[in-house]
């Protein structure tokens, strides 16, 4: 559906990064822009980057960079896991991060998002949420993640928290009780990647989870890699375990991966000075 008045207002769409910065797409056309229950929803198409999802203004994915975020959200748990075989994901609505998950032989995928009309509007524009959809061992359930998580009565190998930014429906899930909750449904050995955020924009707020998240697990290690339409083009992931040592690569990679390899993996946990506060001893 288009929303006309929006199209004639702009010719083009921006995130602003702080008041006075920010990243900005010429809009080649206005898919859909509407308000859903919990956030505006929104997806332009840009001539370079393709079809692009908004919520509450931020950019979520893109069909050009997509797989930056993806694949360094999921492989480095699978590939340091002995064997993954049940998996929550909350938030993520465009279904990214669950494709991923299916290039392993899991035997069950949890979905968690809590807004049904994300899900709708990313069926129909961004193709790879229909085909996740359609799998068998995908379950989708319509809560919200905090909820779902106090209620779970599942443990899971590996949990993948996908959330938007800590803004309207996806605050409470960058809190220290929501991790607690986490460990309390983590298999052992088990593994919980969350994303953290921009590390150049948000370290203060990448500092405040490290102190807490070190109380909730024994293994804490922060992690980054690129993504080109994220703020400052560069995020941050936190990789939690009771036991496992997330450097330890143990099994081979999904094949078809575009960004993800050995290699990144490794470079992806050398953090930068800036960011040294960070960094766990593997002990």
């Amino acid at each position: 559906m288009k929303d006309e008045g929006y199209k004639s207002f702009w010719k083009e769409k921006r995130e602003y990064h702080t008041d006075n910065c920010g990243l900005f797409f010429e809009i080649k056309s206005i898919l859909y822009a509407q308000n859903s229950k919990f956030q505006r929803i929104e997806v332009v198409e840009n001539e370079y980057f393709g079809r692009i999802l908004f919520l509450d203004g931020l950019v979520q994915t893109t069909e050009r960079d997509e797989y930056f975020y993806h694949e360094m959200l999921v492989h480095p748990a699978f590939v340091t896991h002995p064997q993954p075989q049940r998996v929550l994901v909350i938030g993520g609505g465009d279904g990214g991060v669950v494709k991923e998950v299916l290039r392993y032989p899991v035997e069950k995928v949890d979905f968690v998002e809590i807004d049904e009309k994300v899900i709708r509007v990313c069926q129909k524009y961004f193709p790879w949420l229909k085909k996740v959809l359609q799998d068998k061992r995908v379950e989708l359930i319509l809560q919200d993640g905090f909820e779902y998580i106090q209620q779970a009565q599942e443990s899971y190998d590996i949990i993948l928290v996908d959330s938007s930014e800590p803004v309207g429906p996806s605050v409470s899930l960058h809190e220290k009780k929501f991790y607690q909750l986490l460990r309390d449904n983590l298999s052992q050995p088990g593994i919980v990647v969350a994303q953290m955020g921009s590390p150049f924009f948000h370290q203060d707020e990448l500092f405040r989870k490290f102190e807490f998240l070190r109380t909730i697990f024994k293994k804490v290690f922060f992690y980054t890699s690129p993504v080109p339409t994220y703020p400052a083009g560069e995020w941050s992931y936190a990789f939690l375990s009771e036991t496992i040592d997330p450097t330890q690569i143990i099994r081979r990679p999904a094949g078809g991966l575009k960004y993800y390899s050995p290699q990144a993996h490794q470079r992806a946990f050398l953090l930068p000075k800036p960011l040294e506060k960070l960094r766990q001893n593997k002990s």
